[in-house]
């Protein structure tokens, strides 16, 4: 339901698109509102538009001075409806907040939608993540993890069907049915912590990698925006290009997603966040 309504109805949504743009904000908006949260946005002028990132915050019951993200960001690229890339990391994140159920937990959860993370935005300071994070940076806010749900919804049991930057293809599977962890090396604790937590309790494929930063596909998302801020943070991604043949393209409609993976993904995801806000990975 969410992925057809960001990418079949909405459709392309980005500043080239302001009015889709809104909408897919207020659908966002809307969702979280009917899962029991208040939702706070953070407007900046991006070209000349108003746009705004979203968030619900859980507060804490324990240690609410620290903090963990989880985020997904909302626009498209241009040319192309965002069905997998990004509208499944909107849905998991949606169905996350509906999950969690605004039950307090140890530490604080904050779940974001992010606007502009896609090209001309990327790497720029009116990036809605870059935005977010250097302000969470300016107050001293103590995130202690940010996860980016990026492109989280193409499986396939096909051979060959994964590919991978140099030099992971030596060392990883080349059927691309499992989901990915990826971070830098600063970020490799967090990357084993959710992978622990989501093998726990979760009966689906995944893998991780702390690298380099600069290895090619390893910053392509959100999280890149906390490693600035000097936060740690991981990616969480079916691998995008590397795998998804619609990527970036009008062929990224809502059809060519495997619902049931993205649905397995997004409970698991749902213990490494319970996981790592201090409450075990089952509720």
């Amino acid at each position: 339901r969410h992925v057809e309504a960001l990418a079949g109805r909405i459709g392309e949504r980005n500043v080239g698109h302001p009015e889709a743009l809104a909408a897919a904000a207020g659908y966002i908006r809307n969702a979280f509102s009917a899962a029991g949260y208040e939702v706070t946005a953070q407007p900046f002028t991006s070209r000349g538009l108003t746009v705004e990132n979203l968030e619900v915050i859980l507060p804490g019951s324990r240690s609410p001075q620290e903090i963990i993200v989880a985020g997904a960001h909302y626009d498209s690229v241009a040319g192309s409806p965002g069905g997998n890339d990004n509208g499944s990391g909107v849905a998991a994140m949606l169905e996350i907040a509906r999950l969690l159920d605004a039950k307090a937990l140890p530490r604080t959860v904050r779940l974001v939608a992010f606007v502009n993370e896609e090209p001309p935005f990327f790497y720029s300071e009116e990036m809605g993540s870059a935005v977010y994070a250097t302000r969470a940076q300016e107050r001293g806010e103590q995130i202690r993890a940010m996860l980016s749900l990026e492109t989280i919804g193409y499986y396939t049991d096909a051979p060959a069907s994964q590919r991978y930057p140099f030099p992971f293809r030596y060392f990883y599977p080349d059927t691309g049915n499992f989901i990915g962890f990826v971070g830098n090396l600063a970020s490799r604790r967090l990357v084993r912590q959710a992978l622990v937590a989501f093998r726990a309790s979760t009966a689906f494929p995944s893998e991780g990698v702390a690298s380099p930063g600069w290895i090619t596909g390893v910053h392509w998302s959100d999280h890149w925006s906390f490693w600035q801020a000097g936060y740690p943070a991981i990616m969480v991604t079916d691998t995008a290009l590397f795998r998804y043949p619609y990527y970036h393209s009008r062929a990224d409609t809502p059809d060519k997603l495997d619902y049931a993976g993205l649905a397995r993904v997004t409970h698991g995801m749902v213990a490494v966040i319970r996981e790592l806000a201090g409450a075990g990975s089952q509720p």
